[in-house]
């Protein structure tokens, strides 16, 4: 018997399959599949439906320190405990040491794990598609990109309004697309 997940990932493979593979959204796929009885609105835990609304409402906090750099309020650490994972939040300035410490380990194996996974989904698609396009590249040392982020950061906050908005600008234009050094 398939999971949950697997069941979804059926589901959307019949989508796409049906769509010729165009990118499609995941609302469109689900519209489909609950019209065609492939899938039912499921019943749904209001405790759970707000938990998670609030869960992702923490994440989305920030504030601006004094030296203006914008920073995330709330940090979580997930627990695992008699198999049922639980995530316990803590706000920076009150949270103890500990949870900070284990908050910040914890998102920085996510960042790991999302690089690994992202050099896998490239390696795999520049064989897929070899002879065919060029391959792309992949830089994963980070350090230039975030001592020039911390850099464009500085300078908005030197700016007056209008020339911050230029600078957002042209920081959200350079972080598209592959980074390719010498």
């Amino acid at each position: 018997m398939a999971t949950k997940n697997e069941r979804l990932q059926q589901v959307w493979h019949h989508y796409d399959n049906r769509q010729e593979h165009k990118p499609s959204s995941t609302r469109q796929a689900v519209e489909w599949a609950i019209k065609d009885g492939l899938l039912d609105i499921p019943d749904i835990d209001p405790f759970d439906v707000l938990a998670s609304e609030m869960s992702q409402a923490l994440r989305e906090e920030y504030q601006t320190d004094e030296r203006g750099r914008r920073y995330r309020v709330n940090h979580a650490v997930r627990v695992t405990k008699g198999g049922v994972q639980y995530t316990f939040w803590g706000m920076m300035g009150f949270a103890p040491h500990e949870h900070m410490e284990r908050a910040f380990a914890q998102r920085r194996d996510q960042v790991v794990d999302d690089l690994t996974q992202l050099k896998t989904d490239v390696d795999v698609y520049n064989d897929m598609t070899h002879g065919k396009n060029p391959p792309i590249q992949l830089e994963l040392d980070m350090t230039y990109d975030v001592a020039e982020r911390e850099e464009l950061q500085r300078m908005r906050n030197k700016l007056p309004v209008g020339r911050a908005e230029a600078i957002t600008m042209i920081s959200e234009i350079s972080s598209t697309g592959p980074r390719r050094r010498s």
